[in-house]
């Protein structure tokens, strides 16, 4: 594929910048107390630093500069504004994740930080042009429309990336897996026409899956240092603006049936895990009169550590379950034939999802039928 190399070097370069920054970062949080208080919810039993998203916007940002002194990808970060949005987008986003960590921020001032990060987004240009929707056809996003469906993809990313980080080293882990995958992916796309090769999408992503990989070492258990709502959310909107601008200018390709979907299911594959797990929390808490971000043990890490799996046994079946959804995602593009096989792949997941968070293996698990070991960390 198409400079490949040089977005190793930038993703290489992003894992080593990050993780020299770790420890500074885990000293000056503990200095100024920026830190996670041990409280009946959690099970660490120490301050933990929160520095790990200091440690990764430094990691980006250092980057960033790196790969402008690269000719090859100079030329994409040039040829538009978008690279400066997303700097821009990713430092407010960082600021208001530093506040909520300090000073737990109310839900419309957390969703107002938000929003004004996706509407930098949308004014640099960096956001998706069309969508192509099962029986509705292929559809160009106008401007009265295009700023809404970039805060609400802004915002899903954000939280769902923020609420799966509940056990060490599971976020951190499952961006650097799905935007690794998002970079081949957009790069592929180059190589066969459908992209441009100006696109800033699998820069975006070698950047992020650098800093997550950089950030992972210090973060896995038994953690020295967390990434709190500050790494949340900043990469929640590192995936956004990666997946809006490949998923979402990506044209159909006749003859191709993986393709002509890809801009609604990449993105979605992709990031199946977070979103999923987004998904049901919304579903279940709506359900029970309580407001979305208020905390809970019925993510899909803690019914995994409640099946008897240990922290990092979860951390690494979920890492597997991400990987597997990205195989989907990659195999078809190196592979066309292999597209017949996707939806028997996804019915066999569906199938396996469903039987484990089956109302019968719940009650099984009331009874204590299967151990359960300690509660998790828990994080909104």
């Amino acid at each position: 594929m198409s400079n490949i190399a040089s977005y190793i070097v930038v993703a290489v370069v992003g894992l080593l910048v990050t993780l020299l920054a770790n420890k500074p970062a885990r000293i000056i949080s503990l200095r100024v107390g920026y830190t996670a208080q041990p409280d009946e919810r959690k099970v660490h039993e120490t301050p933990t630093p929160y520095g790990g998203g200091a440690a990764m916007f430094v990691g980006f940002c250092v980057t960033l500069i790196f790969a402008v002194a690269v000719p090859s990808l100079r030329a994409i970060i040039t040829s538009s504004h978008e690279m400066l949005g997303v700097l821009l987008a990713a430092t407010v986003i960082f600021v208001v994740g530093v506040i909520d960590d300090f000073r737990e921020m109310s839900a419309p001032a957390k969703v107002a930080g938000q929003v004004l990060a996706a509407s930098i987004l949308y004014f640099s240009g960096c956001t998706m042009y069309q969508l192509k929707l099962p029986f509705a056809g292929f559809i160009v996003l106008g401007p009265s429309i295009l700023p809404i469906i970039t805060a609400i993809w802004v915002f899903a990313l954000c939280n769902a990336v923020n609420l799966i980080d509940g056990l060490d080293g599971l976020a951190g882990g499952i961006v650097a897996i799905a935007s690794g995958t998002l970079c081949v992916y957009g790069l592929r796309l180059e190589d066969l026409g459908l992209l441009p090769t100006t696109n800033v999408g699998p820069l975006i992503a070698a950047l992020t899956c650098g800093i997550s990989l950089g950030f992972l070492r210090d973060n896995f258990y038994p953690a020295k240092l967390f990434m709190g709502d500050a790494g949340a959310l900043m990469l929640g909107l590192l995936m956004s603006a990666s997946t809006m601008v490949i998923g979402g200018r990506t044209p159909p390709a006749s003859g191709q049936t993986f393709f002509f979907f890809a801009p609604l299911l990449i993105p979605v594959f992709i990031l199946g895990v977070p979103l999923l797990d987004a998904i049901w929390a919304f579903v279940r808490r709506t359900a029970s009169g309580q407001g979305f971000h208020t905390p809970d043990k019925n993510h899909i890490h803690h019914r995994l550590m409640r099946l008897g799996h240990g922290h990092r046994r979860t951390v690494i079946i979920l890492w597997l379950w991400t990987a597997l959804l990205c195989g989907f995602v990659l195999a078809p593009i190196f592979d066309a034939k292999v597209s017949v096989f996707i939806p028997l792949g996804v019915a066999l997941m569906l199938i396996g999802l469903f039987t484990w968070s089956s109302p019968l293996l719940n009650r099984r698990l009331g009874r204590g039928e299967v151990p359960a070991p300690a509660p998790p960390r828990v994080h909104q």
